[in-house]
Order: structure tokens, then C-alpha cells, then sequence
């Protein structure tokens, strides 16, 4: 009997294009059919999932037919009681077979695998996720090694399933890694990589096949059980020419104006406009490298303005314009970097080029890379190279380490490469936004932004 697998992995809340997907499952699917996703289908970029505590996305994936999804790290990031409302909120099944409270006890709505019969075969699909431990640590959140989880719920299993696939949102390397050892998996659904395969991907004759990011392509993997597993082919449809599954789109529509609505409530008032600019010196980024300094305690603040949006009119401040205009998913960061590291990524953010290239990189969810802002410290320049750089006065000293307030993402030297040349990193449980969301209402924080830190002599 041939059945089918169609699934997506890291939409990313890309519910316009999710909608043309569920079109084209409903087209498609049969009583041989399973849907399945592999994790980071909900992005908390989206206002939608922040003012719903990520429920609507789990009714998006119930009406468009899921059978189970993976939890990614996407899924994971906003913390336990996030995981718990949107688990909780429907009876789809999401999968981890190793993810855990610090504690080593189990979420409580989250399985490790569930088995799904049709037409007689019984499937066992086991969901995996990724490790990001520091960040987890933060959230009360572990994971067991995945390895030795996925085989235990093969071996715990065994006798109450036909065909055993792995929903993984590892990444395509970690499935490589995994299949060489881990016995008794008969096909691998991918994710986290992003990668858009034309063909199934083999490794020791089992299937592993992933469908590119952002819900433009439906997966379809399609294979004989006889038994036994064979004939097994796979391809991604591209789903651009669907029309939009008007189901789908009312629930968008409803649950927006409810999260638009709780999202809005004033939280307080600014009594100035914060502009916003990607390559010149601007008061938004410099408020927000001041409160990272008085955050994390630094000698300096160094953040690029790529990770904000955009500024913030005077007025009322709500939660949605701080998602809007910070949806990153990027922690306060403090680490210790050498002050000719320092200067040279400095230098490179005179480089207008370089402030406008993709800003592309692990939790960034902006545009640009933009340019460095600081707080603590005085830069003279020419415009097109740093002359000196004061810390409380004194000139930099190129092999002294000094402690910084930034964001995990300059901390990895995306962009300014300098800045990854550090040591003793730490984070802070909470994102940008929510630095902003404190420190907002600090009158003395709004006035200091505008006071120059950037001073061409």
C-alpha cells in the first residue's frame, strides 16, 4: 500500500503562505496521508502569536489538518508558560521526544512521540529539538542528549508501531550524525537548516527530506509499506499559485484583532519622539545601548541599529510598537572583548555599505546589519575612520578587556566579526524588547539619547 507524508518545516509565521499550503494539503490529502511539520512553524515576531500566547497557531495547523509538529527552537524561546498555553490550546500533538524542564521532569503537554494509524499501517513519529542550552537554562528548559532519547522511545515503542519516522527540527547535519547510530528510523522530516531539497537526501539507505523555510513549498514524500518500507520518492511543490484557504484566513483575521487589542493597552508615556536611522547616530539606538550598560552593569553599551525597526513617536508606548519595532528574539548580552577588537568593529561601522547589508543571522528578524551605537564612550572620527576612542575619558587600550553590554547577536560577530573575539559571555532572560519595555519609562534614559556619542573632529 502507498502512503504519503506532506509537510512543511520553518514557516516562520508565514501565514499567507501557510494559507495557500492548507489549500493545497486539502487538495491533496487522503485517508493515506499524514501532515506533518518540523518545527519553527510559530515565529513570536508575529503580534498575532504574542497577543494569543501562540493559540492561534495551533488552530491555523488543526484546520489545515496536522497530524503532529516538532518543537523548534522558535517554539521554545518565549519560556515555559508560553509552551504551555500554546500546547495546551488543542489537541494536535507537539512533539519532543528530548526537550524538558530544568529539572529533568517532562512539559507537561508536550509527547515525545505519537503513533498514528492509516488504514491499518501504524506510525510511530518521535519529535526532536534542538539544543540551545544556554538560552534554555534561562527559560527553566533543558534537553537530553537526542541521540539516546529518540532510540529509548524506539525501544520503548517496540511492537506498537509498522514504520517509525523522526520529526526533527536537529538540522540536516545532526540527522546525518544521528542515523549512523540510532537504529530503527524509516524516514527522516527535516528542519531547522532551511534547506530546499530536489531529491531525498540518503543516509545509510533511509530518506531524510526538508522543504527550504518561509511555507513557499509543501513537502511530499510518498513510499510502499508492504512490510517494509521501499519506493520511497520525495519532492517540494511550490505553492505560489495557490489560492488562499479562506478558513485559514479567518482565523488570521480574528485572532489578530484580538491580539492587536490586547497588545495595545498603553503602558505608559513618552513626552519625545525617539527617531530611528539604519547608518547615522540616532536617539533610539542610543537609548537602547544605555539601558543594556545600566542592565548588565558595563563599562560600555554597543548595539547595532539594525536589530530596531524603527523609532517611537511621543506619546503612548504599548507592547505591540515595542514587537513591532524590536521582534528579534535577541537576549542582552555581557561579554569581555579586547579594546582593539573594539575599535576595529567601531571602524567598520563607518562603512555605509556595510550598514546596509542583510542583516541575516541566527534571531535577527530586522533588515540591515546597520550601525554601532555605544553608551559609555566618546568615538572621534573623520567619517571614514576612528581616531580615538574615550572610555570615561581615557583613550582605549588596545589590549585591555572591557566588559560590554550587547546582544547575542553581535556576540556571535555577525556582521562585526571584532566583536566575536570574546570571552566570559553571559545572558539575560529576557529580550531586547522587554529592555526597552523597562527602561522606556525612565525619563533621564529618553533625554540622554540624544546627547552624541559619535564626534567627527
Amino acid at each position: 500500500m502507498r502512503f504519503t507524508i506532506l509537510h512543511t518545516n520553518d514557516v516562520h509565521s508565514r501565514f499567507e503562505n501557510f494559507a495557500r499550503i492548507s489549500t493545497k494539503i486539502k487538495k491533496m490529502r487522503d485517508g493515506n496521508t499524514l501532515v506533518l511539520d518540523a518545527g519553527d512553524f510559530h515565529d513570536f515576531m508575529d503580534l498575532m502569536l504574542q497577543g494569543t500566547d501562540g493559540q492561534a497557531g495551533a488552530k491555523l495547523l488543526k484546520e489545515a489538518g496536522y497530524d503532529a509538529l516538532a518543537i523548534g527552537n522558535n517554539e521554545m524561546f518565549e519560556g515555559v508558560d508560553k509552551m504551555h498555553s500554546m500546547t495546551s490550546s488543542t489537541d494536535l500533538p507537539f512533539l519532543s521526544c528530548n526537550l524538558v524542564k530544568k529539572d529533568g521532569s517532562y512539559l507537561k503537554y508536550v509527547k515525545r512521540s505519537v503513533i498514528l494509524e492509516k488504514s491499518g499501517a501504524r506510525f510511530l513519529v518521535i519529535g526532536a529539538s534542538p539544543d540551545f542550552k544556554e538560552f534554555l537554562d534561562l527559560m527553566d528548559m533543558g534537553t537530553l542528549p537526542y541521540k539516546k532519547a529518540i532510540q529509548k522511545e524506539i525501544d520503548d515503542n517496540k511492537g506498537k508501531y509498522d514504520v517509525c519516522i523522526l520529526l526533527s527540527h536537529l538540522g540536516l547535519r545532526e540527522d546525518e550524525e544521528l542515523l549512523e547510530v540510532v537504529k530503527g528510523i524509516d524516514i527522516v522530516i527535516d528542519g531547522h537548516s532551511h534547506v530546499l531539497m530536489d531529491k531525498p537526501h540518503v543516509v545509510k539507505d533511509i530518506k531524510l527530506h526538508m522543504s527550504g523555510c518561509y511555507g513557499e513549498y509543501l513537502g511530499v514524500v510518498s513510499f510502499e509499506y508492504d512490510g517494509q518500507v521501499h519506493d520511497v520518492t520525495a519532492e517540494n511543490i511550490k505553492v505560489k499559485d495557490e489560492e488562499m484557504d479562506e478558513n485559514i484566513l479567518e482565523i488570521i483575521s480574528t485572532n489578530r484583532k484580538k491580539a492587536i487589542e490586547t497588545l495595545s493597552t498603553p503602558l505608559y508615556s513618552i513626552d519625545r519622539d525617539l527617531y530611528h536611522d539604519v547608518v547615522e547616530e540616532n536617539p533610539m539606538t542610543n537609548f537602547l545601548a544605555d539601558a543594556l550598560r545600566n542592565l548588565l552593569k558595563t563599562d560600555l553599551g554597543i548595539i547595532n541599529s539594525g536589530v530596531l525597526n524603527g523609532g517611537i513617536r511621543k506619546g503612548e508606548v504599548s507592547m505591540k510598537k515595542l514587537i513591532e519595532i524590536c521582534p528579534s528574539p535577541l537576549n542582552p548580552t555581557y561579554m569581555e572583548v579586547q579594546g582593539k577588537d573594539i575599535k576595529e568593529a567601531l571602524n567598520m561601522s563607518l562603512d555605509h555599505d556595510l550598514c546596509y547589508k542583510d542583516g541575516r543571522g541566527a534571531g535577527f528578524r530586522g533588515k540591515y546589519l546597520g550601525r554601532l551605537h555605544v553608551s559609555g564612550a566618546v568615538i572621534e572620527h573623520d567619517g571614514k575612520s576612528v581616531k580615538r576612542v574615550l572610555i570615561n575619558g581615557k583613550e582605549i587600550e588596545d589590549e585591555k578587556y572591557y566588559t560590554i553590554a550587547t546582544s547575542d547577536y553581535l556576540e556571535r560577530g555577525t556582521g562585526y566579526t571584532p566583536l566575536g573575539e570574546n570571552r566570559n559571555v553571559r545572558y539575560d532572560i529576557d529580550f531586547l524588547r522587554i529592555t526597552l519595555k523597562k527602561y522606556l519609562c525612565r525619563k533621564e534614559f529618553v533625554d540622554n539619547a540624544f546627547i552624541d556619542r559619535w564626534i567627527i573632529s
